[in-house]
């Protein structure tokens, strides 16, 4: 069975040492036929294939820590709008989605270099400890999404009045 590697490997080209690397197909500029346009926009295609290949949301990364009360969650969401933006929070687990929308239409053969990520991502986290769902405070700053969730205090307590009826 073959794992799926993350966004991050795909991205970057890392390939982990159990995995065997496949070297991508090179094309003979002399034996093909076509433009000089069609043949790059074949290398780019052939190149950038695990773009192509897979249809699915990308991976968001994260950053995940704790205080004595809450624990926060980090990530960059640079260039995607508050209301594209969905949180689902349980005791143990926290789900983050979105999209991230590409607003310009440059023709495509006036690209020198394509690396940025547009489209939908998530991330589906199982926290280290239990948290109140209900008070969660998030908040966005220059693209970095700060979700502070509150602890379940499991030594609090609560005294209760018997009250007649």
């Amino acid at each position: 069975m073959e794992k799926k590697r993350s966004f991050w490997d795909r991205l970057t080209g890392n390939v982990r040492v159990e995995e065997e690397y496949e070297e991508p197909k090179k094309i003979s500029m002399g034996t093909h036929r076509g433009s000089a346009k069609e043949r790059r926009q074949e290398k780019e295609k052939q190149e950038n294939n695990w773009i192509e290949e897979e249809n699915e949301e990308a991976e968001l990364a994260i950053d995940v820590y704790q205080t004595p009360t809450e624990i926060i969650v980090q990530t960059m969401v640079a260039g995607v709008k508050p209301e594209d933006l969905e949180l689902s929070i349980a005791r143990d687990m926290i789900t983050i989605k979105g999209k991230r929308e590409e607003s310009r239409t440059i023709d495509e053969d006036n690209y020198f270099s394509k690396e940025l990520y547009w489209g939908r991502f998530s991330r589906t986290l199982t926290l280290p400890q239990e948290v109140e769902p209900e008070e969660v405070e998030a908040t966005e700053k220059h693209g970095l999404l700060t979700i502070k969730l509150q602890k379940v205090d499991k030594d609090k307590t609560n005294n209760i009045k018997v009250k007649s009826l």
